[in-house]
């Protein structure tokens, strides 16, 4: 570990050498990629808890899937681990065949043995991104049942209904469907936890690099894997550093501290993009940014409250100023690109008639209300250009800043009034955010299943029951209007405030090439980059 604790070093001394005078052009090294982001949002590196975007990243980079598909076009699907599936006559079971010769990083061959006991360990395990599973009828008590290998290297995946195909298979493209190292996992096992506390904070994957270090807010180092079935990349190693304030990331950008600024504001992509030593590349990402309005709160809890709220933000301004160039406005829980996608965007900035709608709810004087803000710089700029127009109307609401984990634990526990929030799609179906913002099955406190909905404590039978029927209809243009439908009806009740859709933006050395940005962060490769 010797190597990889030098690299952590070096990368986190840069921080303060970049503040010092330069009197030569800095570099790193050839065989090196550094990247600077932020990412105080990392709580695990285990598939079967991770749901943040830069762990999605990091496992996307150093795990594989037994399915995967084109970023360029998602319809395009294909097997990674598994060589080939079959569907039974009734539609509820799938058999997977495991591709022969792949190997983990340890060395230890991928067999049937270890795609099942990943999907069963994540389905006992229960963490936050389990019911991208679990939603097939599958639970910790049947799921040794439903789950099974019939051989060395084919098991089959039952389930309780007839799901559309595409589903099934996009649910197993996203990180708690990444096939983990059984006999190193289970080597690590303590009192049945399922290697749970080791990975945590380490690494039993396959893919094309391994995860060496992780220091949380610091830095995170992955290494080449020796035993991966695809092409070697060409970077022996790759550093994530934490450096959340964009205009520093800048500054070592330009000096060649690092090779890629992940977290680039409008004020830097206008002054990098004329520098002929840097390069700003840009990709549509699946993700949302949107309001949790709490309905513990008896005001937020008011339907009229609700509405008010959404005419509340200028999203145009915002979109042109402090987000220019990473959102375009956006105002349903589907991101354009998907089956379905609702593009209107029937809310604007109208102070008097969100007055009308206080009024009605009995609170022509506004109210009082807090609201949990990550503490980045768009964030926190995105939090208090609302804070400004909610005051508009005689809401008052005082921001309480957090670093990423700090503010999703909260938000998580539903201890929050309002949250300022960025949505990604677990996966490239429909359903993926149908089930996070338009679905709660149980609005109790100690519910198994824990959605957007959910955390805000939004109780909704009725459009849950829709929600479900739309992922049994086969026929897909019918199953698209379903989700329009019910988009529309979203739009208008749901104590969500959607705002935008993502456009990620990232700042790279002109000699760095190879990046590749996917519609959701599991799909940011840097595999193939060169320098």
């Amino acid at each position: 570990m010797k190597h990889v604790q030098k690299f952590v070093a070096v990368a986190l001394m840069c921080t303060a050498a970049a503040l010092a005078p330069v009197t030569a052009k800095a570099e790193t090294p050839p065989d090196t990629l550094v990247q600077a982001w932020a990412i105080d949002d990392i709580i695990t590196l285990d598939p079967a808890e991770v749901f943040e975007f830069s762990a999605s990243e990091v496992l996307g980079n150093a795990y594989q899937g037994l399915i995967g598909y084109n970023v360029k076009d998602v319809s395009e699907i294909f097997g990674v681990i598994a060589e080939k599936w079959e569907v039974s006559a009734d539609g509820k079971t799938f058999t997977f065949t495991i591709r022969p010769g792949m190997k983990f990083a340890s060395g230890n061959p991928i067999t049937a043995e270890d795609a099942v006991y990943s999907l069963q360990r994540a389905i006992k395990l229960d963490k936050s991104p389990a019911f991208i599973l679990t939603q097939f009828g599958l639970s910790a008590d049947n799921v040794d049942a439903m789950i099974r290998k019939t051989g060395d290297m084919t098991f089959e995946f039952e389930m309780d209904k007839a799901y559309a195909p595409t589903l099934v298979l996009y649910c197993l493209t996203s990180t708690v469907g990444f096939i983990v190292d059984s006999e190193l996992v289970k080597s690590h096992e303590a009192d049945g936890d399922f290697g749970y506390n080791w990975l945590k904070t380490n690494y039993a994957g396959s893919g094309a690099f391994t995860i060496r270090d992780w220091r949380a807010n610091e830095a995170i180092v992955l290494e080449r894997n020796d035993n991966y079935s695809g092409e070697a990349p060409p970077m022996a190693r790759a550093i994530y550093r934490h450096i959340p304030e964009t205009a520093t990331q800048r500054l070592l950008l330009e000096q060649g501290d690092i090779d890629i600024a992940r977290n680039v504001g409008a004020e830097e992509i206008t002054a990098l993009s004329d520098n002929p030593d840097i390069v700003v590349e840009s990709g549509v990402k699946g993700s949302i940014y949107y309001l949790g309005l709490n309905q513990k709160n008896e005001n937020l809890a008011k339907p009229q409250v609700r509405q008010a709220m959404k005419y509340l933000v200028d999203y145009a301004t915002i979109a042109d100023t402090i987000m220019k160039g990473k959102v375009i406005p956006h105002q349903a829980f589907l991101p354009r690109g998907f089956l379905g996608a609702l593009e209107d965007t029937p809310f604007s900035l109208n102070v008097e008639k969100a007055k009308e709608l206080l009024a009605e709810a009995g609170l022509p004087d506004g109210f009082t209300v807090t609201m949990d803000t990550r503490n980045t710089p768009e964030i926190t700029a995105m939090g208090q250009a609302i804070q400004q127009t909610m005051a508009l109307a005689g809401i008052k609401m005082e921001l309480i800043p957090g670093d990423g984990q700090q503010t999703l634990t909260k938000y998580r526990a539903r201890n929050h009034d309002i949250y300022i929030g960025r949505w990604g799609p677990d996966y490239q179906d429909p359903h993926t955010n149908a089930d996070t913002f338009a679905r709660n099955p149980d609005n109790s406190d100690d519910a198994a299943s824990k959605p957007l909905a959910w955390r805000n404590a939004w109780d909704i039978p009725e459009m849950t029951l829709k929600a479900d029927a739309a992922i049994l209809e086969a026929d897909a243009a019918k199953r698209a209007q379903m989700y329009v439908d019910l988009q529309t009806e979203h739009q208008q009740t749901s104590p969500f405030v959607i705002m935008f859709q993502e456009i990620e933006v990232l700042a790279r050395r002109k000699n760095v090439e190879g990046f590749v940005v996917g519609p959701s962060f599991n799909d940011n490769s840097f595999k193939a980059v060169t320098k």
